[in-house]
């Protein structure tokens, strides 16, 4: 039994070791279907020829300055209908992602002691540097203005209505198989109105989208 669970484990330890090596390839994200429909993932990097000029908000939070005033938008109708949000992480260089992906291997290592466990473990929550959407400055986590909403509300609103501005869920719960991202219901990429009202009407992720007009 020792020995069946011994290889068992083995099993388990390879299929991590592979899935990890699989996600490091080096390929670099094509922008041939246009700014706005960049898709960098585990798979693929951010265009090593990638420019941005960025836009500020309030609280020194930056976005692709070519989304502000779509998010603009539909941050005032949200507040007319009495939902109040803000974001929390715009823009990231690379430097900030890598210390976020640091520290998330070093938790996840603290708790399983092996490095590449710890890092098969973090690419479900934070991506790999050089491969975040934050680094486009394309996406943006929202949260509520906790004085005058809860998550919950600013959640279900952007669910039922980010589209209209041009905003997707990124990582849906029902997709993580493919976007290999677990479900975040904060995080939102721009994509354009036209393809924004298409994904959520059949109810796909920017990786089947992706797949198809390709």
């Amino acid at each position: 039994m020792r020995k069946l669970e011994k290889l068992l484990f083995g099993g388990f330890v390879l299929l991590c070791v592979c899935g990890f090596a699989l996600s490091q390839k080096k390929e670099f994200a094509t922008k041939q279907n246009g700014w706005n429909l960049i898709l960098v993932n585990q798979d693929y990097y951010i265009p090593k020829d990638y420019k941005i000029e960025l836009k500020p908000f309030d609280n020194g939070e930056a976005v692709d300055s070519r989304i502000y005033p779509a998010l603009q938008e539909m941050f005032k109708d949200a507040k007319d209908d009495g939902v109040h949000m803000f974001v929390r992480e715009g823009y990231r260089t690379h430097g900030e992602q890598q210390e976020l992906w640091d520290d998330k291997v070093e938790e996840y290592q603290e708790q399983v002691l092996v490095e590449f466990l710890a890092k098969w473990k973090a690419k479900k929550w934070v991506a790999i540097p050089g491969t975040s959407e934050h680094q486009l400055g394309l996406a943006v986590d929202i949260n509520a203005d906790i004085s005058k909403s809860s998550n919950q509300e600013v959640y279900s609103w952007l669910a039922k209505n980010a589209h209209e501005y041009g905003f997707i869920q990124r990582y849906p719960a029902d997709k993580t198989e493919i976007t290999g991202i677990s479900y975040e219901p904060w995080h939102y990429r721009y994509v354009g109105e036209e393809v924004a009202k298409e994904i959520y009407e059949q109810d796909i992720c920017l990786e089947e989208y992706i797949d198809k007009i390709n």
